[in-house]
């Protein structure tokens, strides 16, 4: 059995929030399946209603504790998402963000026929909800905890079809470097690196860890 398959407990007894999975190819999905192989107690978000019935047998797959929706533009959403999680578990050791987004019309054309509305809300999407989730994240991670984000070879060349998220995803980089400030004597940031195409689509994300 390949090592990636071997139930380990290495993060057992952690609480782990898993944020963006959209289907059985996400790499959110490849996230929790080996976070719960290694013992972290899953909780799981989904998009709307048009995506539950793919994440749902999914969220069952890994025993999520929690299974609620998440349109990270929506401040009563995350509101509730953590809310939930304060009162299932109390603390929270473990926030995955694997969420980037851009409209249809952002993406057509070059990069400077983006719509204004377009270009903010991809920034919106997948640069500043990474900040909203860690904020409150963090309030929940009372023994440290670690953040892991995304990224993509598309934020340092020339990708065909990728459109504004060229321009975007760099500043999506860039949020890690930035977070958290320096005079947390807890925290450390390190920005992700590119992300490794595999039959579990691991991510190769650099955590960030407050421990």
């Amino acid at each position: 059995m390949p090592p990636e398959l071997t139930p380990s407990s290495i993060l057992k007894g952690q609480r782990a929030l898993i944020v963006g999975v959209a289907n059985n190819r996400s790499i959110a999905w490849g996230c929790a399946q080996q976070m719960h192989r290694s013992g972290a107690e899953i909780a799981m978000t989904y998009l709307n209603d048009r995506a539950r019935p793919y994440v749902e047998p999914l969220a069952a797959a890994v025993e999520a504790s929690l299974f609620l929706p998440l349109e990270v533009r929506d401040t009563a959403q995350v509101d509730a998402l953590f809310e939930a999680v304060a009162a299932k578990w109390g603390r929270l050791d473990i926030l995955v963000h694997s969420i980037a987004f851009a409209p249809r019309e952002a993406l057509e054309g070059r990069v400077t026929d983006c719509p204004r509305d377009g270009f903010l809300m991809a920034m919106d999407v997948s640069c500043w909800s990474f900040l909203d989730l860690t904020r409150r994240a963090e309030r929940l991670m009372t023994d440290g905890g670690t953040v892991f984000a995304m990224s993509y070879h598309g934020a340092n060349e020339v990708i065909e079809n990728y459109g504004i998220m060229g321009p975007v995803r760099p500043h999506s980089n860039r949020r890690c470097a930035i977070w958290p400030p320096s005079s947390d004597p807890k925290a450390s940031a390190c920005t992700p690196s590119a992300l490794a195409r595999s039959p579990l689509a691991r991510p190769r994300a650099s955590p960030i860890s407050t421990r």
